[in-house]
């Protein structure tokens, strides 16, 4: 099974309000970085979309390491919130419907696919891909957003 490393980010500017996501895979040598823009979201809606949009380009199943800055992303893998939510059918711990259950079903369908494996990294720190993820995300929302 090919192992691929990935990086993700998401960014949003005013929460909701545009945002941005970055993603680096990495196989062997090879780097590919991805990026978008959606002009109304929210973070976490980022947060998950750059993942999806890693996984959607692989294209065989692979060992996948996933390494964001996000907690709500990573803990709702390596915590099992997942697994709860979906025992109560869609619903928290306090009887609200979990958000985001669109983009929370295509992660699923991915790992059902590839063997993930969620690593939390320090956001903002001295790590070079989370850094650029950053970069990228951001930029996507410099580049399709003008203040007026």
């Amino acid at each position: 099974m090919k192992e691929v490393v990935i990086y993700t980010d998401g960014a949003c500017s005013g929460n909701p309000g545009p945002g941005g996501w970055g993603a680096i895979l990495m196989y062997k040598d090879k780097k590919l970085e991805l990026s978008g823009y959606e002009a109304r979201t929210t973070n976490n809606r980022m947060e998950l979309l750059a993942p999806i949009q890693a996984l959607s380009r692989l294209r065989e199943p692979c060992a996948v390491k996933v390494y964001s800055d996000s907690a709500y992303l990573v803990n709702a893998f390596n915590q099992r919130w997942l697994d709860n939510w979906q025992k109560r059918n869609w619903l928290k711990s306090d009887k609200k419907p979990v958000e985001n259950q669109d983009l929370w079903k295509r992660l699923l369908e991915y790992t059902g696919i590839h063997k993930v494996e969620w690593i939390k990294v320090k956001g903002h720190a001295d790590n070079v891909y989370n850094n650029r993820c950053d970069e990228l995300a951001t930029g996507e929302i410099k580049q399709h957003y003008i203040k007026i």
